[in-house]
């Protein structure tokens, strides 16, 4: 009786949940078959409330069993919580016709007076294997059929299992975007595969995350039906022009194979074994032809894609000594990491801080995409009214195949005088605290030897006197030669990056150290690669967009530098760019490129005399 009474308790209990649950029909079919092939279409109902069950017309395909009816239901009771699900399936069993690509239509059913639909279906349908060695399998990976060479013994050939290498484009300009692929295809019962990336000479790359879980789909080609796996995908931007050679890369696969026992019993009741065949596959180099851009404009920020500039600031009226923050955001996709950022001119008295850039980028097919915000910060130290110019960048677009200019609005301001001076508030930026004078009745009593003069002796005239002329009036010359000739030398922006390049280089390799105590490896290699461009930049004062390992190697030479050092360098940036995508131990790779661009920067600053 207590039995009963706990049934019917639990029945009330889980009707209500049952009421609540939106009610959905779902159909299921693989995407892709083969000719000849027989495959299940299932539609499913959340609830078991229905009636006039409505099949769609089903064209293309012959219906060989359908439609049968299934019902399930299930009750769990978790930490005193009831949840139960029920459903009814409707499974027909059709047979692929023609090749082609089919859509099946929605089907609908009726629950409490509603008409719930389907969603709809697209199915491919390829033509039957014509290879004769092959056999046709059951479900393969991805839930689709295909042919397998499980020929006990045989030799599985580069017909059995191939990589193909295809890029999105064969011919382009300098810095577009190129889209690798190695797609993997396979009669056989592949258990694992292991590629050994070569250094892409010539390019900058960057790997698009596929999903770890990476599902089969069935394809023909030149014959045969094949599952195949889109295995890697790389974006690269070419940084020479002329004809550059993505090398061929090697994989080792692991496939497993059938043998056929000479026992006949044996072979009866265990049905033979599997062996772990070894398979060296080989995808093919790839050659891309990369032309020059037009020529470039002087302000040229080395960008090429598709991009836009928007620009902001804080406040256009401020006091003197407030912050000033006007903020660019550039947003696009192509080359984003190697664009040089725009730089606002604030009027000369402002105080101005490095900018602070936040970079927000997306690898995808589509190339590299997203953000980047820099934002500069300067501080007025006198009042009136002042004029921040338009910043403006110049980037090459792809769809125009020319060059474009953007151009951010100007901004006025209006600068009203603070509490204080700029000597204050620089003074205030600092701990140390103003000398006090407690008391002035009482002086503390001078000790020792005293001088005394004969009275009457007079200062003016003496060589003490002319002397107290003389050595400021030759100080305040020096100072004048000197100011003059430091305010000549800032004038030449070229000489002063120069100057400068080392500490660049030396603030930015900081950086990366950090990067690398916290294991942040795309960060990592991103600043050690700035910070070699960079100081080879400032070094040639050469604008990095300008920059290519050749015309490194010619200007090294032009300033004398010995051929070792130059091989040096060229090899810190090899060795960064490769380590990024290498297999291995990835601490030690970055503590090498860490040690080998250090190494590198110190021996071109102790070579290069300017």
């Amino acid at each position: 009786m207590r039995k009963l009474v706990f049934f019917l308790l639990l029945v009330i209990a889980v009707l209500p949940m049952q009421a609540k649950e939106d009610v959905t029909l779902t159909a299921e079919a693989p995407d892709v078959v083969v000719s000849g092939d027989q495959f299940r279409l299932t539609f499913t109902v959340n609830t078991q409330k229905v009636k006039d069950f409505l099949a769609p017309s089903i064209s293309g395909f012959d219906v060989l069993m359908g439609p049968s009816r299934s019902q399930q239901s299930s009750t769990q009771i978790i930490n005193g919580k009831v949840s139960s699900s029920s459903a009814i399936t409707y499974t027909y069993i059709l047979m692929a016709g023609k090749e082609g690509t089919y859509t099946i239509p929605a089907a609908s059913i009726e629950v409490d007076g509603k008409k719930i639909f389907s969603n709809a279906l697209t199915v491919k349908v390829l033509p039957p294997d014509q290879s004769a060695n092959s056999q046709q399998s059951g479900q393969g990976r991805g839930g689709s059929s295909a042919s397998r060479a499980q020929i006990a013994g045989g030799k599985i050939t580069d017909k059995d299992l191939f990589v193909t290498a295809t890029a999105s484009k064969t011919n382009v300009y300098e810095q577009e975007a190129i889209l690798l692929t190695y797609k993997v295809y396979t009669a056989v019962n592949l258990r694992q595969l292991i590629e050994d990336m070569p250094d892409m000479k010539g390019f900058q790359m960057q790997e698009i995350q596929l999903p770890q879980q990476k599902q089969y789909s069935m394809e023909h080609y030149k014959g045969r039906n094949y599952n195949t796996i889109v295995w890697r995908q790389y974006i690269l931007f070419p940084q020479q022009t002329g004809k550059l050679e993505i090398p061929a890369v090697t994989f080792d696969g692991i496939v497993a194979q059938q043998t056929i026992s000479d026992d006949p019993f044996d072979a009866f009741f265990n049905g033979g074994g599997y062996i772990e065949v070894r398979k060296k596959i080989i995808a093919p180099k790839v050659t891309i032809n990369v032309n020059p851009l037009p020529a470039k404009p002087a302000n040229f920020s080395g960008g090429v894609g598709t991009f836009t500039l928007s620009s902001s600031i804080n406040a256009k009226e401020v006091k003197t000594n407030d912050a000033v923050t006007v903020k660019l955001t550039i947003k696009g996709s192509g080359n984003m990491k190697l664009i040089s950022s725009p730089e606002v001119k604030f009027p000369e008295d402002f105080e101005v801080y490095d900018p602070k850039v936040n970079n927000n980028f997306d690898v995808s097919h589509s190339g590299v995409s997203g953000t980047q915000t820099i934002e500069y910060l300067a501080i007025p130290r006198h009042a009136g009214d002042f004029t921040i110019p338009p910043v403006e960048f110049t980037y090459f677009d792809l769809k125009s195949r020319s060059y474009k200019t953007l151009k951010t609005e100007e901004y006025r301001l209006k600068v009203a005088k603070g509490k204080g001076n700029a000597d204050q508030v620089i003074a205030d930026f600092t701990n140390k605290e103003n000398v006090k004078v407690l008391g002035q009745d009482v002086r503390f009593i001078k000790l020792g030897d005293t001088k005394l003069s004969p009275k009457g002796e007079v200062f003016f005239g003496t060589t003490g006197y002319w002397l107290g002329y003389i050595i400021p009036f030759i100080v305040f010359v020096a100072l004048v030669i000197f100011f003059r000739k430091q305010a000549a030398e800032n004038a030449n922006v070229a000489k002063v990056k120069t100057k400068k390049a080392n500490k660049v280089a030396t603030k930015r390799m900081k950086l990366a150290g950090k990067l690398l105590a916290d294991n942040k490896k795309n960060e990592f290699y991103d600043e050690v690669l700035k910070a070699l461009w960079g100081y080879i930049s400032d070094k040639l004062s050469i604008p990095v967009s300008q920059l290519s390992k050749d015309n490194i190697e010619a200007e090294l030479t032009r300033y004398g530098v010995s051929d070792e050092i130059t091989k040096t360098f060229i090899n810190a940036l090899n060795e960064c760019e490769f380590a990024r995508y290498a297999p291995g131990n990835e601490s030690e790779a970055m503590d090498k490129v860490y040690a080998t661009s250090v190494e590198a920067i110190s021996k071109m600053e102790n070579s290069i005399k300017h």
